[in-house]
């Protein structure tokens, strides 16, 4: 179970977030795309990469996301069968309604049929039971992290909501336990 300040979000053993910036690169106009997976509580999981196509709407770069999310989540529920664990219908959090509607629509609107049929992959493992994709406020997107730069605020709850360490508190904690153990071998 993950917690969120007071709230309880998420209790599935796999869970995945997906986040892009619509054109973000200002040379090109290309969108970046990240998703972020955790097991439990624990971050096994981040990818942010540029993506390939200029893409003409929010709807359709956070749809592109979404399906890079969706296929690490198939890759990893191929990896725990090999431990016995069977998942189906993993949660993928997004933050943009129309991809989710695009998502769970088999309709294909004159508004999206510019959208590649490769990006439809999504779709597709939706309608199989492998995945589901459901809305996140934009203050719990964890992939925000690895999507676009944040303010100091933003960025210190993201990682620690996600689990990483500040490298100076880990530093300080190596330092101390050093200094308890050389102590305890010098009593």
């Amino acid at each position: 179970m993950l917690v969120y300040g007071s709230h309880v979000i998420l209790t599935y053993l796999l869970v995945a977030f997906s986040e892009s910036d619509y054109a973000g690169c200002k040379l090109d106009r290309k969108s970046t795309s990240s998703t972020c997976h955790l097991l439990g509580s624990s971050l096994i999981s981040w990818n942010s990469k540029k993506q390939a196509c200029v893409a003409l709407s929010t709807t359709e770069v956070e749809y592109i996301a979404a399906g890079h999310g969706c296929a690490q989540i198939i890759w990893l529920k191929h990896q725990l069968l090999d431990y016995g664990v069977r998942l189906s219908k993993v949660p993928l959090y997004c933050d943009n309604t129309s991809a989710i509607n695009l998502t769970n629509n088999p309709i294909q609107h004159s508004k999206t049929k510019h959208i590649e049929i490769r990006h439809h992959f999504l779709r597709d493992h939706v309608q199989k039971g492998d995945c589901e994709i459901k809305f996140v406020k934009i203050e719990n997107q964890l992939a925000d992290l690895f999507t676009k730069p944040l303010a100091r605020d933003r960025f210190n709850k993201l990682r620690t909501e996600l689990g990483i360490l500040d490298i100076k508190n880990v530093v300080l904690c190596v330092c101390s336990m050093l200094i308890l153990c050389t102590h305890a071998l010098v009593s």
